[in-house]
This record gives structure tokens, sequence and C-alpha cells, in this order.
């Protein structure tokens, strides 16, 4: 696996050779910048973690512990940020992180169930709504 099984420990670490290497890699976006920016992240990441106790208590810090329950009547209304989904990426990006704009924390948010964006008529709304 390119990155370590997305180890942070390890990818925090990776030297010139190994980023060289990511490059040749076609299994994976080969742009520098992004490559330099994931050992960035593992780093940062492992500080907000010495720092905080966890990611996970920091980054549920900006929807209070709880999911954003949204009512959304059709996909056209999903937004592509929020007032949250601003403060983390400014908060991210003070902790050093890199490639971490609202719109991909707006994504992020959505993907690991911090906001409930499916839309009312979804089958899985309710589900989710408890």
């Amino acid at each position: 696996m390119a990155f370590d099984h997305f180890n942070a420990a390890l990818i925090a670490n990776y030297n010139a050779t190994k980023r060289s290497s990511l490059m040749e890699n076609k299994g994976i976006v080969r742009h520098q910048l992004k490559i330099n920016a994931t050992v960035t992240n593992a780093q940062s990441f492992l500080s907000v973690q010495k720092k905080h106790g966890n990611f996970s208590s920091f980054i549920w810090q900006f929807t209070n512990g709880k999911t954003i329950q949204n009512c959304w009547k059709q996909y056209q209304d999903l937004p592509t940020t929020s007032i949250e989904s601003d403060a983390m990426s400014k908060a991210l990006k003070k902790e050093g992180f890199k490639f971490v704009g609202s719109t991909i924390c707006y994504a992020f948010m959505q993907a690991v169930g911090m906001v409930n964006d499916h839309i009312v008529d979804c089958y899985r709304f309710e589900a989710l709504r408890q």
C-alpha cells in the first residue's frame, strides 16, 4: 500500500527517497505538493493528538459532539460548505494541515457522519436521524 495503511507515525517520517518513490506510483495522485502535504498532515495529526488527547475530540468540537441533522428536500439544496466546515478548515490550517479548505472539510463531515445530508425522502434519512 502506497501510504503504509495510512499509519500517521510512519508517514510523518517519510524521507526524500520515500517521497520520490511515491511520485513513481501510478496508483496514486502523483502531485509533489499533495505528497508533501500528506507528510505534513500526518505530522499535524500526531501533534493534534498530543495537544488535544485525540483527533476525534478535536474534530467533533465543530459540531459540539453531535451530528448536524439537515432537512434538505432535493439534492440541489445541499451546500458545499457550512459555518462549521469554515471553522474546521481554519483550525486545521492553524494546526499546520494543508489542502483542507472548507469544501474538503464539509465533504469529510458528510463522510464520517458529522452531518446528515440525506434528503428527506431518502430511505436512510430517518434511520440516520435517530
